[in-house]
């Protein structure tokens, strides 16, 4: 819709209003003044008429028609008027100004018609013979002598309208000067009072769209002007007031908002709205990064395009159809991964109670679950490895209580096994022993670290494992720069490659080869990694169990693990190591091809407040 500003709504329709009173006062000034001055001719040529109709009846009557005609040429000159003399059969007896014989009849003129009938007749109109309009005024002509038709005829006098028409238009003129004039000057007023009218409503405009934008910082303050209308002041100031509380209550309600926003951004727990048509109300930033999506455009789009999960698209269409809350665990795919949640969900209503969506709020239960897995392996791991030593000493010491001890032979070869058993015992408790000082340490930011070779601990830990690599012919190779220095436990850290390097000669063939190497790496943020490796090239590892690999106890194959004696710490114990030094540990490995275990440590750039410890 085109709308208009105030000032051209009242200035035009003012104006036109003027203009239109002035054309009527206009247009009835002149036709006043026309009328007057029509009568006032009228009544002059009347008492011209009836200044000679008594001279004029008495040549009609004597028949005198020449004298008579002389006489109304000489009356005509001198008054200026057209003198005519009609008898009573319409015949033109005599004229001022033409001749009277080659004149038509005029017994059918309007004015000669009144004139019979012996009354004063008037008629304006274009004269034939003198082709103007004329003012014609007649009055009966009546005979002296009693016994005939008491009128003989018609005088009739006239002048022409053209010195009238000129007279009025003169008149008219002035008048249209004056009506311009009163019309430019009523422009002008109106104009003034337009504008005295639409500014305070133009400045009560610009401030109600700065209050529409937020800004309140001015007020209108209009009814201090004396020259601003009581209905435009009372206006301004209640527009002031509303500001005031608008202002407050926006405050409040942002203030709020802010809160709200920084609380469900801040939740670790997703949430997740969706409202009747199941579209997205909202969402918080857990919520987007669980799901994989950016929050910013997530609302407003179908649930089934935000979420591909259908046990919760589910929940939700169960919830808008049942209206009661509902708590379920789903299971989100990612690859080959999954990601179990905890969802609760909530029909969601608005402040008069009508359910306008669901509220789903979801606990990313992942970690808890892969902890009681790794909890229930643990014990079960546990139980087995001290159950299974446990288990052989106490049989083998039930047979030699049965008599077994009376046969040498048999006495030596069980007691043989009990002693492997108790070794095997021993081994898992000195473990079990060892990975707790670490932790202990570690959480007590204990362990002393110094700056040192590493090629050093690298070859010892290397002459310790050379006994055991003899024993399958398998040669130790160690690649490490002379010049390379790491901040570190030089005990630990040497504990750490041992079983490294044992793991990769047990799960090697006879005659094969293990590579010790290390080096330091640049990072891209201008820091640097001291990477040391150990290569085998085994049996190698199944790809499913590289993720559990460093959890206590895991094997990745139990039969062959005990056949070699392992206790299944070994690597538990790298890599809490690797973490005291601030550090971490990975590995690589393909079935058939071998293994690859890194120790990744900060380099010598970085300051030992960074590595997590404190000397």
């Amino acid at each position: 819709m085109n709308h208009k500003k105030l000032i051209w709504q009242i200035f035009p329709a003012n104006l036109l209003i003027t203009l239109a009173a002035m054309l009527a006062v206009s247009w009835y000034g002149s036709a006043a003044v026309q009328k007057f001055y029509i009568e006032q001719l009228e009544a002059a040529l009347q008492a011209r008429a009836y200044l000679i109709r008594e001279r004029v009846s008495q040549l009609l009557a004597d028949g005198s028609l020449e004298e008579l005609r002389e006489f109304c040429r000489k009356s005509g000159r001198e008054a200026l008027t057209r003198i005519t003399v009609i008898d009573r059969s319409g015949k033109v007896v005599a004229d001022s100004n033409e001749d009277a014989g080659v004149m038509e009849l005029h017994n059918n003129r309007p004015e000669i018609i009144d004139a019979y009938q012996g009354h004063t007749g008037t008629s304006i109109r274009l004269s034939r013979t003198l082709q103007e309009n004329m003012l014609y005024v007649a009055v009966p002509l009546t005979w002296q002598s009693s016994g005939r038709d008491p009128v003989a005829g018609a005088l009739r006098v006239a002048v022409p309208v053209t010195a009238i028409e000129r007279t009025l238009k003169d008149v008219q003129l002035k008048i249209a000067m004056g009506a311009i004039a009163v019309v430019f000057a009523a422009a002008l007023i109106t104009l003034i009072v337009s504008r005295r009218i639409s500014r305070p409503l133009e400045e009560m405009k610009q401030c109600a769209l700065r209050y529409s934008r937020g800004d309140f910082s001015q007020r209108m303050s209009l009814h201090k002007g004396g020259s601003v209308s009581l209905e435009v002041a009372t206006l301004a100031a209640s527009m002031d007031r509303m500001a005031e509380q608008l202002n407050e209550r926006i405050g409040t309600i942002v203030k709020q908002r802010n809160e709200l926003e920084a609380v469900f951004a801040s939740m670790s727990e997703a949430v997740l709205a969706v409202n009747t048509d199941e579209r997205v109300i909202n969402l918080n930033k857990a919520a987007a990064d669980i799901f994989a999506i950016d929050e910013k455009l997530a609302p407003g789009r179908l649930l089934q395009e935000v979420v591909r999960n259908i046990d919760l698209q589910r929940q939700v269409k169960q919830i808008l159809e049942n209206l009661e809350p509902l708590q379920e665990e789903i299971v989100l795919q990612y690859g080959t991964s999954e990601r179990f949640l905890q969802t609760n969900g909530v029909p969601l209503h608005d402040g008069g109670g009508n359910n306008i969506g669901v509220l789903v709020v979801m606990n990313d239960v992942t970690r808890l679950r892969r902890l009681e897995n790794v909890r229930r392996d643990f014990v079960a791991n546990v139980s087995h490895e001290l159950k299974t030593p446990i288990t052989s000493i106490k049989g083998y010491v039930e047979t030699l209580l049965e008599g077994a001890m009376d046969n040498r032979e048999d006495a030596e070869r069980f007691l043989k096994i009990i002693v492997k058993q108790t070794n095997q015992l021993y081994a898992i408790i000195e473990d079990l022993l060892s990975l707790s000082r670490i932790e202990k340490l570690a959480e007590n930011e204990e362990v002393e670290l110094g700056l040192g070779s590493l090629r050093q601990v690298l070859e010892e830990a290397v002459q310790t494992c050379l006994m055991k690599a003899a024993e399958k012919n398998i040669t130790i190779s160690l690649d490490c720069p002379e010049k390379l220095r790491a901040r570190m436990n030089a005990t630990m850290l040497e504990q750490a490659v041992v079983n490294l390097v044992v793991n990769a000669i047990k799960y090697s063939d006879a005659g094969s080869e293990v590579i010790v190497s290390a080096e330091e790496k640049a990072q891209d943020d201008g820091t640097s990694r001291i990477v040391i490796s150990v290569r085998d090239f085994g049996i190698g590892i199944a790809k499913k169990h590289l993720p559990r690999l460093f959890e206590r106890f895991y094997r990745s194959d139990k039969a062959r693990s005990r056949k070699l004696g392992g206790t299944g710490l070994g690597l538990s114990i790298v890599k809490h190591i690797a973490q005291l030094h601030g550090g971490d540990v990975a590995v690589t490995s393909q079935e058939g091809q071998g293994s690859i275990f890194f120790i990744s440590l900060p380099g010598t750039g970085r300051e030992s407040e960074e590595l997590g410890v404190r000397s």
